[in-house]
């Protein structure tokens, strides 16, 4: 009787470890850093390459990304709230945001993969291409200025606005003379509809415009800035972002907080690889690595026949 119970526990022990193991290889069926489902949360300010990411990333691997574009804000909470989450952001990770995953015993993997810019444009008929950026700021402060009839934001908890309050020294936008939509997409309609008010969008919109937004893109003026100490004017153009030239600048990054292979670490891989960095340098942005260039050598030239 005791030798068959014994008998009976190791056959049980047996079938729960072929259970398990089955488990675990049904998850990981499920999800690799190539294959699988995942969902990432983008600022909206840096959807068009993200977008231009995903598509070249699906068309190699077996793999589905759902992008989600909300507001800076949305994009970290949401971020948080998901158990594997990932994220596309125009900042690294505080303090606070680390000790959040570190209380989630995960430690997030962060990949810096492009440089970007913060743009100011106006309507076509405003003839001044120039602006600068202590203008901004000190109508941002609540001076008055003769030249900014009203600044434009995409969304009150965006990167943007939360970059250019950090810039001004001011915790909240002014109710006077400050407005703000939804979506960069609606402060590109809006300016180029409305004359005398300068948008602030991400200037990925801009270079890299949807074919529906073309129309309205083409009816602004991407505005050359001043910095605070410097004493001539720049676009925000990609050799210009290189060279440190243009003020508004910010890093981007593909946070990580899967805690697991997953494709957080392919997609971030990817994004970071040379065919994630072309990506990049076509768009208009700035690789964090330029791609290589293969040049053909040959030793003799023929010469056509005349």
């Amino acid at each position: 009787m005791f030798k068959n119970s014994k008998i009976y526990i190791l056959v049980l022990v047996s079938v729960l470890f072929v259970m398990c193991n089955q488990k675990e290889q049904t998850k990981s069926n499920k999800e690799s850093i190539l294959k699988g489902t995942a969902t990432i949360f983008v600022d909206e300010t840096l959807t068009p390459i993200i977008e231009d990411q995903v598509a070249i990333f699906e068309s190699n691997y077996d793999a589905k990304i759902n992008i989600v574009s909300m507001s800076e804000s949305e994009a970290v909470i949401s971020l948080f709230k998901e158990k594997s989450g990932i994220a596309v952001l125009t900042r690294n990770l505080t303090l606070n945001e680390n000790k959040i995953f570190g209380q989630k015993k995960i430690t997030p993997k962060i990949t810096k993969f492009a440089t970007d810019a913060i743009a100011f444009i106006s309507n076509k008929s405003n003839k001044d291409t120039l602006v600068e950026l202590k203008s901004i700021i000190e109508f941002m402060q609540g001076r008055p200025n003769s030249s900014i009839k009203g600044l434009v934001f995409d969304n009150p908890n965006s990167s943007t606005v939360r970059y250019m309050n950090e810039l001004a020294g001011i915790q909240a936008i002014p109710e006077k003379g400050v407005y703000s939509f939804k979506s960069n997409q609606e402060v590109i309609k809006f300016v180029a509809q409305n004359s005398g008010m300068i948008g602030v969008v991400g200037v990925n919109w801009l270079s890299q415009p949807m074919p529906d937004m073309q129309k309205y893109v083409d009816k602004v003026n991407v505005l050359s800035v001043k910095s605070l100490t410097g004493v001539n004017f720049y676009p925000p153009s990609q050799n210009n972002i290189a060279e440190g030239k243009y003020p508004l600048a910010r890093d981007l990054y593909v946070i990580n907080g899967q805690g697991y292979s997953g494709l957080g670490m392919g997609f971030a891989s990817f994004v970071a690889g040379d065919i994630g960095q072309r990506i990049i340098l076509k768009s208009g942005l700035l690789p964090v690595r330029i791609p290589g260039r293969k040049i053909n050598i040959r030793n003799e030239i023929n010469n056509e026949k005349k």
